[in-house]
């Protein structure tokens, strides 16, 4: 039988890659081999406790070895991986535990509490913790797991066309939707990143964003492993541990959110640190700055920025660095192996220059939405995936992105979208309507804000304080305006371009 998947791959490099190190994280090295063993072992344990093909395993935790050791022993068994997001509230992963079905849950021991509060009444069966012990009935230890489980990879048929993963993204209608990636959506992303990054095997990507977002994933860890690079794991985004971490460890490729490149250059330790092994960054979620591009061209950097979506794996175009400054403000060209187009509201190709709603096709857009038919058909025309971003492309085939269908907030990297906070505020008998939109911030880029008519009389603080114990901290809204009526077209949507107009 044969496994034509990404949990091949880390077996496959124990002999090509033999003696080099995969992965550091802290003080630990963990070299292809070694790398390799922990996949087979979880592979063996996880079929030892029942998981078949097609199963899901959820994974809640940072940063860390046994994030990747999970998905690739999951891409071993035919499992599919499901990652969850570390900064949500517990009603949210009890949602997705629930959504997805899973038969195992792997958490960390720093997030024992937030699991706690969320899988112990989800139908999870079993639960494994990293780096910690295994003190509550029914959970076991990670490395306890491993130690007794057998070193021979389990032999199980797996394509290019099986799943592989499910991704939440946030919902247009307030729920959020799994996104299944397959292992050849995660495959051609690779490939394509490998084309136009010029990945190599002695790079050194150091992985600050969470690996739970498809964009740390897919534009850094799997590229970067499946070249037989080293990644450099940390746990969150400290400035100074950054910059000390691309000095120490000789970085060659960092990527991240405009957020992250400005505080490393606004950091006291920026400008004694030697960036000099760097080669490329790569920035997503936004445009990047002209001071933020200034700071690292001052330096010698220069961005490499892109445009995508959890549904595209993520990759949809790439903006070479030395066409930055030609192009400022675009979001490059389609990705090797991806194509784009820009269409009119019945799907009809637009003319080079006109504004449209962007349509993406390739190996790498996404096969369904779990359990979603209707919103897998709504997503998709024909062959092409529906993004809900407007957008042109010129004559050299750049493209630039001007609005989104979508009221999609990207704050620090992490999507909001309106409909989901929206529906929790209007929860409370005082509220009358609500617009939440967002608002450009020097930091975040953008954040939320709330715009409400009420029907009695409620302050800010007990609306935020509602949203804050539903949802997680970075959703909640940064402050409430009172409006005596919200605009609206003739149909009764509300105008929320007016809104920004009038709060920007």
């Amino acid at each position: 039988m044969l496994n034509q998947g990404i949990g091949t791959w880390i077996d496959r490099r124990r002999v090509k890659s033999h003696g080099d190190v995969a992965i550091v994280h802290g003080d630990t090295e963990l070299r292809y081999e070694q790398l390799a063993d922990r996949v087979a072992r979880l592979a063996s344990a996880l079929v030892e406790r029942g998981v078949v093909t097609g199963d899901r395993v959820a994974y809640l935790g940072n940063n860390h070895p046994d994030f990747l050791t999970t998905l690739f022993a999951c891409g071993a068994v035919g499992a599919i991986f499901v990652p969850l997001n570390t900064r949500l509230a517990p009603r949210e992963l009890e949602y997705m535990l629930e959504d997805s079905g899973a038969r195992v849950l792997i958490l960390h021991e720093e997030v024992r509490e937030l699991a706690r509060a969320a899988a112990w009444s989800s139908g999870v069966t079993g639960r494994i913790v990293v780096d910690g012990p295994a003190e509550v009935p029914a959970v076991e230890a990670f490395d306890e797991v491993l130690a007794a489980a057998s070193a021979d990879l389990p032999e199980v048929a797996v394509t290019l066309d099986d799943p592989a993963m499910i991704l939440y993204t946030s919902g247009t209608t307030g729920r959020p939707k799994g996104a299944v990636l397959t292992h050849g959506n995660l495959t051609w992303q690779a490939l394509n990143v490998l084309v136009d990054y010029d990945v190599t095997s002695d790079e050194r990507a150091l992985m600050i964003a969470p690996m739970f977002h498809v964009a740390s994933l897919g534009m850094g860890a799997l590229p970067t492993l499946l070249k037989g690079g080293t990644l450099v794991l940390q746990q969150k985004v400290d400035p100074a541990a950054v910059l000390a971490a691309i000095e120490r460890h000789g970085i060659t490729s960092l990527s991240g959110v405009p957020t992250t490149f400005q505080l490393l250059a606004e950091h006291p330790d920026w400008a004694g640190t030697d960036l000099s092994s760097i080669r490329k960054l790569t920035c997503g979620g936004s445009s990047v700055p002209l001071r933020v591009i200034e700071a690292y061209e001052q330096r010698g950097l220069h961005f490499s920025s892109g445009y995508g979506m959890t549904e595209t794996s993520p990759g949809a175009t790439s903006l070479p660095y030395r066409k930055a400054r030609e192009h400022i403000g675009s979001s490059g060209l389609a990705h090797f192996f991806t194509d784009v187009r820009i269409v009119d509201a019945d799907g009809t190709p637009l003319a080079t220059g006109e504004a449209g709603e962007i349509e993406i096709a390739g190996p790498n857009v996404m096969a369904e939405y779990w359990l979603r038919p209707d919103a897998t058909r709504d997503a998709h025309r024909g062959e092409w995936f529906r993004s809900g971003d407007i957008g042109s492309i010129d004559a050299d085939g750049y493209l630039t992105i001007t609005d989104r269908l979508k009221d999609l907030i990207i704050s620090g990297g992490e999507n909001i979208y309106p409909a989901e906070v929206e529906q929790i505020i209007m929860e409370l008998p005082e509220i009358e309507s609500v617009a939440v939109i967002g608002v450009a911030h020097e930091r975040w880029g953008e954040v939320p804000i709330a715009v409400a008519v009420t029907r009695a009389e409620i302050a800010a603080e007990q609306i935020l304080a509602h949203v804050a114990s539903r949802i997680a901290k970075y959703k909640v809204p940064t402050r409430v305006e009172f409006v005596d009526e919200l605009p609206r077209t003739a149909s009764g949507k509300i105008r929320k371009t007016d809104l920004r107009g009038r709060f920007v």
